[in-house]
Parts: structure tokens; C-alpha cells; sequence
């Protein structure tokens, strides 16, 4: 069962992921947004290219925290196949300016 992220951010955010759709994912982020991935710092640019655009990632969420910007969900890509993962967002004005993102 998939669970809908209550932060209005963070629903563009994976709903931007799960359509492969480019010009959303870069509208759901701030024009400065950073990431990080299992605790160490990434390239935004080059790490959404490498691990959604090109190896057609899907988040399927499965628990949202109560504030909806922490969830769980079953992330897979053509180059992992299916991991469950942890994501945490900050939104700042109503857009996201930061995640993190790595296994549960």
C-alpha cells in the first residue's frame, strides 16, 4: 500500500520521481537545494541524473512522520533494483532545500 507524504514539498518531490519528470523534480526543489546520500554529501545535478532520470527511479512510500517530512519507502532503479530507504526533507518556502536519503 502506498502512503501519500503529507507535505505538499515533499508529495511534488515524489510524485516528480515516480513520473521520471524532470522540470517537476527541479520545481519541488529550491534553486540552492543540497542532498546528501547514506551521510555523505552528492552532487544534486549529477546524483538525480545517475540514480531517477537514467535508471528510471520509483519511490513507493510506506510510513510518513507525523510533520510529513520523513518518510519510508521501497526506492528501486534499474541499477539497485528495490532497497527500502529513509528520506528526510527540509522545505523552505514551500519548496524542498535539502533531503537526505539512504537505506532503512
Amino acid at each position: 500500500m502506498t502512503v501519500q507524504p503529507s507535505d505538499p514539498a515533499v508529495a511534488a518531490f515524489v510524485a516528480a520521481v515516480n513520473a521520471g519528470d524532470r522540470d517537476a523534480f527541479l520545481a519541488a526543489l529550491a534553486e540552492d537545494a543540497t542532498m546528501s546520500d547514506d551521510g555523505t554529501e552528492r552532487d544534486l545535478s549529477a546524483w538525480a541524473e545517475r540514480e531517477i532520470f537514467s535508471s528510471n527511479g520509483r519511490m513507493d512510500v510506506e510510513d510518513v512522520s507525523a510533520d510529513g517530512l520523513t518518510l519510508t519507502a521501497t526506492y528501486t532503479n534499474d541499477t539497485w533494483g528495490g532497497m527500502r530507504t529513509r528520506w528526510a526533507f527540509t522545505v523552505t518556502d514551500g519548496r524542498v532545500s535539502h533531503f537526505e536519503t539512504g537505506q532503512a
